[in-house]
């Protein structure tokens, strides 16, 4: 720890870059679901020969609707993972250079190891899935 050298002003340089690829991830991110969204919408349904009801009166989604939908089921923490490593980096690296400019080598350390860990985005899927409950 003793060998520490940060410049306190070009940390915040680069977390204001990562911050702003971040914003852009999240954008990305939102119209990509809204496009999946879309497309699952638009591919139409499936047919069972007495108008297209399904089974016990519905509609049954489209098989291509069934794959995208499966295909985002199996990609959503790989999806979810990427704006929240950015946002845990960027604090993480905060925290450290606070605690470094503070004196504080063991808290700058402690805050560094924090950081490097990957996130789990179990909490975070949860609560994006009860949030669109909520407005649903």
């Amino acid at each position: 720890m003793t060998g520490w050298d940060i410049s306190p002003s070009g940390v915040g340089s680069v977390v204001s870059t990562v911050r702003e690829a971040a914003d852009a991830m999240n954008e990305g991110i939102t119209l990509y679901g809204r496009s999946v969204q879309g497309a699952m919408e638009s591919v139409g349904v499936l047919s069972f020969g007495d108008g297209g009801a399904a089974p016990g009166g519905g509609r049954a989604a489209g098989l291509v609707a069934v794959a995208l939908a499966e295909f985002v089921a199996g990609t959503e923490r790989d999806v979810a993972f990427l704006p929240l490593r950015a946002s845990n980096s960027a604090n993480g690296a905060i925290e450290a250079t606070n605690a470094y400019v503070a004196g504080d080598l063991e808290q700058a350390w402690n805050a560094q190891r924090q950081a490097a860990l990957a996130p789990d985005v179990t909490a975070l899927l949860e609560a994006s899935r009860k949030q669109a409950g909520e407005k649903g």
